[in-house]
């Protein structure tokens, strides 16, 4: 017997929504939802559900979806599921549903008692396809995939029919059963709905429902032989569960009227399908083939390198979930598709670390600093701010000492028009301590600058010069003594090119790849408050940009990666489009 429209699905809570959230934003689903809860379509019920299929790892496009369908469950007191679409165990494995689960969680949702697995599903699928068939809604059909594919049809001409479209519906049953026994190679047959070979939606066209796969699947082991294909087990998984509106995005839209076909022809409850914009990404690639030959071909160093859009990568980088959660916010929900530009993300993920990251202070390429007139072997603590936007971080003891560790790109011998740092006979501000002055360059024999001589005043400690002296410039630095060696790999985008998926000019994706997109510096310098800091932690290098602790890190070496520069591209290009 097949469930009815009003039928209660599984695990659905009936009462209706005690109120619609806070956030108080409007899109066109919102609005679809508003009306529908006006109306009393579904009960009231909203219950959404995040549907990935476990052949990759998530990445920063997956993160919208996620956002938007938990959140509109969180706003309108509803429920939202994690299913996995597990149909097609040959490019499926346990490695990515472990990582999606914990990119899920790490974003911050809960799916509750609300796990699922369309492979749960797979025996009451098969009894749905069973029914198809004894109402002449689907048949047993031998042509191969290119004969399927040329007797489709195209855009402009309709298709024919297959030779076996007419097959009795015994046949079929007994042709069905024979597949699922595995009696079948792999290819030789295939399930397909009966629908209308001129339809102008090629989705129409006798689409395929089952395919022969012998292969194990990560759950249910050799157990099946058949699977159901993507577009069939998509909207009977939504109906057992009560979804009440499945969200997909816009490559879906053509494919609503075999979602609404195969529902409307079971007669099970029906949940209504609602398409929205994709995030698309400037200097980045984000179709999963794509992301698997990255990782396969050895482009990047596995799926969390740093350099990739996955959301491990991005988390092993350092971004936070809340940045990428406001990023989504940002984009907002739209009906057509668009490329957001990076440096929104990276002002998102600058905004929030802005506000929680601790500051400290690095060399990336030091050069020793010797301040002749300070006491050899003296050292003395000075106060340093840990986070000026947080009034609650405090502040910590920084040594100083006669030999210090300086930036490079802060000393100029002969220095260019504009450049205030330090140069012969020029006055700086050490941060948090004293105006130190040039007074000698030491190179060595090939002219490399290796040492500088200065001196330092006293009497500036935190402070102004007592007789009104100013200096242009404040520049970081390190203690030599004390500092810790540290690696810090500088990140830098992936492609060199804003759209790397054009294939325009006949190259390939990888042909655009950035040869620059990492720098690793061996020789940083940081200060020694940072002994055992934690894989994950991020910090700000003062006038350096946001870092954070990569998983390298061991008790004798510590490995920082560049999360994001200081530099915020995103408010020039607001400026500069008005």
């Amino acid at each position: 017997m097949m469930p009815s429209n009003d039928a209660n699905p599984k695990n659905v809570d009936n009462t209706s929504p005690e109120s619609q959230g806070e956030s108080g934003r409007t899109n066109f689903i919102r609005e679809i939802i508003d009306e529908d809860i006006k109306t009393g379509k579904f009960g009231g019920r909203v219950q959404t559900r995040f549907p990935p299929e476990p052949n990759g790892y998530l990445h920063i496009g997956h993160a919208k979806s996620i956002c938007l369908n938990f959140g509109l469950a969180m706003d309108y007191n509803g429920k939202c599921n994690l299913r996995f679409d597990d149909t097609n165990p040959a490019k499926e494995e346990q490695e990515y549903i472990d990582s999606i689960i914990n990119d899920v969680r790490w974003l911050g949702y809960d799916w509750e008692d609300r796990l699922f697995y369309a492979s749960d599903y797979f025996e009451q699928l098969y009894q749905w396809a069973v029914h198809l068939i004894k109402d002449g809604k689907a048949y047993v059909d031998d042509l191969d995939a290119q004969q399927i594919r040329e007797y489709r049809g195209t855009l402009t001409q309709p298709g024919k029919e297959s030779p076996y479209r007419n097959r009795s519906v015994q046949e079929n049953l007994d042709l069905f059963e024979q597949m699922r026994k595995g009696e079948f190679p792999d290819g030789t047959r295939v399930l397909r709905a009966k629908i209308d070979m001129a339809s102008p939606n090629l989705n129409l066209r006798d689409p395929v429902l089952y395919r022969i796969l012998h292969a194990d699947h990560p759950r249910t082991g050799d157990k099946w032989c058949i699977y159901p294909m993507y577009d069939y087990a998509h909207g009977q998984s939504d109906s057992i569960e009560g979804v009440t509106h499945s969200i997909c995005t816009l490559e879906f839209e053509d494919h609503r009227p075999l979602y609404d076909w195969v529902l409307d022809q079971l007669g099970i409850y029906h949940p209504q399908q609602i398409e929205f914009a994709r995030l698309n990404l400037n200097y980045t690639v984000l179709s999963k083939r794509k992301l698997i030959r990255l990782v396969q071909e050895g482009h990047v160093k596995g799926w969390d390198d740093p350099r990739m859009p996955s959301l491990s990568g991005l988390r092993r980088r350092g971004y936070t979930p809340e940045a990428i959660r406001n990023f989504c916010d940002m984009l907002g929900v739209a009906k057509s598709n668009s490329t957001a530009e990076i440096a929104m993300l990276e002002y998102c993920v600058r905004q929030d670390l802005n506000k929680s990251a601790l500051r400290v202070m690095s060399v990336l390429k030091p050069l020793k600093v010797v301040l002749t007139n300070y006491p050899a072997g003296q050292v003395e603590e000075l106060d340093a701010i840990n986070n000026p936007e947080d009034p609650n971080a405090g502040s910590r003891k920084v040594p100083f000492s006669r030999e210090l560790y300086i930036e490079q790109d802060d000393f100029m011998e002969v220095p260019a028009n504009k450049f205030y740092r330090l140069s012969p006979g020029r006055e700086v501000r050490l941060r948090y301590g004293f105006f130190i002055k040039c007074e000698e360059v030491i190179k060595d024999e090939q002219g490399n600058i290796t040492e500088l001589r200065c001196t330092y005043d006293p009497a500036t400690r935190g402070g102004d010069a007592p007789d009104g002296r100013k200096v242009k410039a404040t520049i970081h630095w390190v203690s030599a003594a004390q500092a810790l060696d540290a690696e810090v790999r500088l990140y830098n985008n992936l492609f060199d090119r804003p759209n790397p998926n054009d294939d325009s000019d006949g190259k390939d994706f990888t042909a655009y790849i950035n040869p620059n997109s990492l720098e690793v510096l061996s020789t940083a310098k940081v200060e020694p408050g940072l002994a055992g800091a934690k894989a994950g932690t991020g910090y700000q290098f003062e006038r350096l940009g946001y870092f954070c602790v990569d998983p390298d890190t061991t008790a004798d070496k510590l490995v920082f990666n560049r999360t994001v520069t200081l530099r915020d591209d995103w408010a020039k290009i607001q400026k500069s489009s008005g």
